[in-house]
């Protein structure tokens, strides 16, 4: 008589927030599925639904929340966990017949909710889970944490209170899972944290052994190694400490992609000193013209906030005069937005709200035009590029070269690429560009 398996339990997922917050779902994901849960695509077939939510801005945290009584609406039974998880007073006051509610990264307590709402039959006679885990990406790139927490106090900020101190992973941990990665068929690689370049910091003094050789708990380190796994390794939110400098010959080496993203969210010293970050914007400008020596072709995205308290039409020209000099490949602009517990809050001199406005446009303009010339520039050169999707019917292609990352940077859109793959990386021909994005053949 054939055994009956029991259907197991089905797992909606909603993942809001930034790349680290998908990387928490992923990790619970991946639990979840080897303790014998399957995932279910919508409301309907879920018998638990996980919404990991954002907390960083009040208008993230809305949308949490409409995320969360979407659920309930669509399916009843939801289980709450991330940033927003500080805040789990609030949450059960607008919606009481939450399950459970847990914190960021707090991967143990979502998956005892969930095993206690929903609980499984684990089946011996079923293979689980891929060896490379579960992922919400694409299977050709892949977010690869690093820390959790930062120790940095900035004054619009409240990720330490959310999040916790700077928390390193062990660097052998972490090249372990870049190979399984890579293994699985990842070709890309986005090394994320909160602050890549601090990486270490708390563990500097535990260097562990990798491939017969010690490796040290340092960003330039692990840099180094993952660039001998996979074919392109891409770095996030890294500040500009003064050891960022020796990651510069790892790019022109072609170890790691020449591209940094390095949130800067402003450049007048007055500004800086009131968000309680470096405001040494002289030096930092010297470092950028240094890097590029180093390496010609180094992309660099950063964003910044306007309309911050006490900012002046002085501060704003000026941050818009620091970036005719920067000349940053990529730039994302924010209005300033108070975040409950953020001690921003109190500053005097809040910008009026038309204000902020004016300065956004005026900003994206600006580095609108700074990214058209730069794209303009790459007209008639060849470039390598990773594809993300084919369009088999037109025979167009979509990817992304070396200074564009997911979701967040330009494309490349490629004719008569119907015979490509996704994560091929093929070297392309560039025929035009616009103020985003540029356009070519494979070559």
């Amino acid at each position: 008589m054939a055994t009956q398996l029991p259907l197991p339990p089905r797992v909606g997922m909603v993942s809001l927030g930034c790349p680290k917050n998908l990387v928490d779902s992923e990790r619970i994901l991946t639990q979840l599925r080897a303790d014998g849960y399957q995932m279910s695509a919508d409301y309907a077939g879920a018998d638990v639904v996980l919404v990991n939510t954002c907390g960083f801005l009040d208008s993230a945290k809305e949308e949490s929340l409409e995320a969360i009584g979407e659920a309930i609406a669509e399916n009843g039974r939801v289980i709450v966990t991330g940033c927003m998880g500080k805040e789990a007073e609030a949450i059960r006051t607008r919606f009481p017949q939450v399950l459970a509610i847990t914190g960021a990264h707090e991967y143990e307590q979502v998956v005892e909710a969930v095993h206690a709402a929903a609980p499984a039959a684990i089946s011996p006679y079923v293979d689980l889970i891929p060896d490379a885990g579960l992922k919400l990406t694409p299977r050709h790139y892949s977010y690869l944490k690093i820390s959790e927490g930062c120790n940095h106090r900035c004054s619009f900020c409240i990720i330490p209170s959310l999040r916790g101190d700077l928390v390193s992973r062990r660097p052998d941990a972490i090249l372990r899972e870049a190979e399984k990665l890579v293994a699985a068929g990842t070709t890309e690689l986005l090394v994320i944290s909160q602050d890549t370049s601090a990486y270490g910091i708390d563990i500097r003094d535990q260097p562990r052994m990798w491939k017969g050789s010690e490796v040290r708990p340092h960003m330039t380190d692990l840099a180094r190694e993952l660039g001998k796994i996979a074919p392109w390794v891409r770095l996030h939110y890294v500040y500009p400490y003064p050891h960022v400098d020796q990651v510069i010959p790892l790019m022109a080496d072609g170890l790691v992609l020449p591209y940094l993203d390095i949130p800067f969210q402003h450049a007048a010293p007055s500004v800086l000193r009131r968000m309680k970050r470096p405001a040494n914007d002289a030096k930092v400008l010297s470092r950028i013209h240094g890097w590029r020596e180093v390496c010609p072709d180094i992309a660099i995205r950063s964003t910044f906030v306007v309309g911050f308290p006490g900012e002046t039409e002085e501060d704003f020209q000026y941050l818009l005069d620091w970036l005719d000099e920067a000349q940053l490949d990529r730039v994302g602009a924010f209005r300033f937005e108070p975040v409950e517990g953020a001690s921003a809050n109190a500053l005097p001199d809040p910008v009026p709200e038309e204000v902020k406005e004016e300065r956004y446009a005026r900003i994206m303009e600006k580095t609108a035009a700074i990214s058209a010339a730069k794209l303009a520039a790459k007209v008639g050169r060849t470039l390598d590029v990773i594809i993300d999707a084919v369009d088999s019917e037109s025979g167009g292609a979509t990817g992304r070269s070396m200074a564009d990352a997911p979701e967040i940077d330009g494309e490349v859109h490629l004719r008569d690429a119907g015979h490509l793959v996704e994560g091929d990386i093929v070297r392309v021909e560039i025929e035009e560009a616009d103020d985003h994005d540029l356009f070519g053949v494979a070559a």
